[in-house]
């Protein structure tokens, strides 16, 4: 069976998205939740992961290091994991790939974090433009295929790398499109992100960089976790 080694629930963004894909496919793996640790975790992450960092999958003597290779190396047996209309597949694997490669701004000045909620200084023009790019790409795979997923009727990856973007738009008080906010509360709504946020929520680490990188760019005005 699949390990699949991921960071806190609470903060590991790169974490969720596998961890989403494999739980809402119900492909069958093993859970190995590995909390960083204060000034770094490197060197123990190093122990499973060959850069030192999560999410990492575990079959056998193959290991994936990266949140878009596992996605890519699920599909190779379950080919749900992909649209299968190749033109769906195509916009769905780019798309992905955008939000892997870019929204700088959304992610360094929004990190993720379950619990929170963060009323932010300032939009400044960095961050208006990822998110008007995120609800421009967001509307057009709707539009384009059917909804009620970005690539169409079922939840692909595309969805599942863009899960922790619903997650920074609850918690910053974000707001794009009228479909584009029901897409992100289609999201959060899944029972699998429902599990991943009660699991975060209880978690008992608090992490000192992840915890000033919340109130880098706002405010924390409602904290409901449980310490």
């Amino acid at each position: 069976m699949y390990q699949l080694f991921i960071g806190n629930k609470n903060y590991s963004s790169w974490s969720l998205r596998p961890w989403l894909l494999a739980t809402q496919l119900q492909i069958p793996f093993e859970e190995q939740l590995v909390p960083f640790d204060e000034g770094g975790s490197w060197q123990k992450f190093r122990k499973f992961s060959p850069t030192g960092l999560v999410p990492c999958l575990v079959d056998g003597e193959v290991t994936v290091w990266d949140s878009l290779a596992i996605a890519e190396y699920l599909y190779e047996t379950y080919p749900a994991v992909w649209p299968q209309d190749k033109t769906a597949r195509a916009w769905a694997r780019s798309a992905a790939a955008e939000m892997h490669a870019g929204f700088f701004a959304l992610r360094n000045q929004c990190s993720m974090n379950c619990g929170v909620t963060i009323s932010l200084h300032q939009v400044d023009s960095a961050l208006q433009k990822d998110l008007d790019r995120l609800n421009e790409l967001w509307r057009q795979g709707l539009d384009r295929f059917g909804g009620p997923y970005l690539a169409g009727e079922a939840f692909t990856a595309v969805d599942a790398f863009f899960a922790p973007v619903a997650i920074r738009l609850q918690g910053y008080q974000l707001a794009l499109s009228e479909t584009a906010m029901e897409y992100c509360q289609r999201l959060l709504d899944l029972p699998a992100m429902q599990s991943w946020i009660r699991a975060a929520l209880v978690e008992p680490w608090r992490e000192t960089e992840h915890e000033l990188e919340l109130q880098a760019f706002g405010a924390i005005v409602e904290d409901r976790r449980a310490r």
